[in-house]
């Protein structure tokens, strides 16, 4: 009935409202590490560190009393360790970071305290440049990195709280959305980097900078710097690399565009968004993966004779990152297929463009590798951006036992001697009579 649905239609919204209330309308409850060095020890190379576990509830409103009382915080987590934090753009609010009830995996969180600083880079330093410490800088500050799951979300915040309170409120967060990226070679690559500041924060409207920073294997360079306040880039000696102002102005939006893709763009890339004495910052792994291009010498295969050897090679060429598995296939007549072993097969060899080149030689010799008549000879290549294959014909002569194709062309041959005969004794038998 009427009266029914509606009761019901009642008691449906007030749990939802009471749910979503308490969790601070679906954001997660967050657990990470609080870490720290520890106390009584000077500076150093090697500064001994503090880890504490640590919990935080989110919600994307200011707690109040009524929403503080709703919450159960466990009691194996020292209350000091405990946040109750506000993120008004919901950046922690993400699927990622919200796995399901009972699930292993979980996102990996990190609290660390902070401690706001001046900029040393110089294309963030007009954002300083009073040597005064506004007093909206005397509180409690941390930062807070996490990593989603299934490599979906990368975050960092710069949180503030009033002294001695537990209830921060993010100020600063930088955020992507592709932390690992994967790229043919050529093709143009869009690393997502976003930022949001507080509207209601002393340091919105005092101007920013962006900087994107390459590190691999302890190289590193700048790839762009963008000084927001006085609006220029600084000069770099990378090309191809560029971000869209109409976007970072109007969203946030930092994000690294590359042009075209090369081997040598590979690595990882750190978004740093710079606000005066505050900056956090994220990371991008990048991984161009190109498949080999393969080629078979000598092209076409020769006949091979029983008792020699014919020495075949394959050319891998052309890929990135340079581990590959390359062997050999043979399939008979019958298309049956089996290995014949990767062969011998060379070192790596770099091009100019970064790729590289590997090959194989194989002896073919038709009495130790049973390769009867012939058959197809193929090379395969196990890459991490696919698998390739390239195949030749080969034939073998001189082998006693004949094909069906002999045999049927053999007894095509008698069939004609057989009647060439019989028309021979048909016509001298005729011609006998005929005397």
């Amino acid at each position: 009935t009427m009266p029914e649905i509606s009761t019901i239609y009642k008691i449906s919204v007030i749990a939802f409202t009471l749910f979503f209330g308490a969790s601070g309308s679906g954001c997660p409850v967050l657990e990470c590490w609080f870490v720290q060095e520890k106390p009584g020890h000077g500076g150093g190379f090697s500064v001994p560190m503090s880890q504490e576990k640590s919990l935080m509830f989110i919600r994307t409103e200011a707690y109040s009393e009524e929403s503080l009382s709703a919450l159960h915080p466990p009691a194996d987590i020292s209350p000091s360790r405990i946040y109750y934090m506000t993120d008004p753009a919901g950046t922690f609010c993400s699927a990622a970071l919200n796995p399901p009830k009972g699930s292993v995996n979980k996102p990996k969180c990190e609290i660390n305290p902070f401690m706001p600083h001046a900029s040393m880079v110089r294309w963030a330093s007009a954002l300083t440049d009073s040597a005064q410490s506004p007093v909206y800088l005397q509180a409690d500050w941390f930062s807070v990195a996490a990593q989603g799951l299934d490599e979906q979300l990368t975050l960092s915040n710069i949180m503030r709280a009033p002294s001695a309170s537990k209830e921060p409120q993010v100020i600063l967060s930088v955020s992507s959305k592709t932390p690992v990226v994967r790229s043919r070679l050529g093709e143009p690559v869009l690393l997502d980097c976003g930022f949001w500041v507080d509207a209601s924060s002393p340091v919105h409207g005092s101007g920013f900078s962006v900087e994107w920073r390459y590190q691999f294997r302890g190289e590193g360079r700048l790839v762009l710097a963008y000084d927001g306040k006085n609006d220029r880039f600084a000069e770099t000696s990378e090309t191809g690399a560029d971000i869209n102002i109409t976007g970072l102005y109007e969203k946030g939006n930092a994000s690294l565009i590359l042009e075209e893709s090369q081997v040598r763009h590979s690595g990882t890339y750190i978004c740093t968004v710079y606000l005066p004495h505050l900056l956090a910052q994220v990371a991008v792994d990048l991984e161009i993966v190109e498949p080999p291009s393969l080629s078979i010498y000598p092209s076409p295969l020769p006949l091979l004779v029983p008792g020699q050897a014919l020495v075949v090679q394959c050319e891998a060429s052309g890929f990135a990152p340079h581990t590959l598995d390359l062997s050999w296939e043979f399939s008979d007549a019958d298309g049956t297929s089996r290995s014949l072993g990767q062969g011998s097969v060379t070192g790596h060899r770099q091009a100019s463009d970064g790729t590289f080149s590997q090959s194989s030689r194989l002896e073919l010799d038709s009495g130790k590798l049973g390769l009867g008549r012939g058959g197809e000879v193929t090379c395969v290549a196990k890459h991490d951006g696919g698998t390739r294959r390239a195949a030749a014909t080969l034939s073998v002569i001189g082998v006693s036992a004949p094909s069906i194709e002999d045999s049927m062309a053999m007894v095509a041959v008698a069939l004609v001697l057989y009647g060439l005969i019989k028309f021979l004794s048909w016509t001298l038998s005729s011609s006998g009579e005929s005397f």
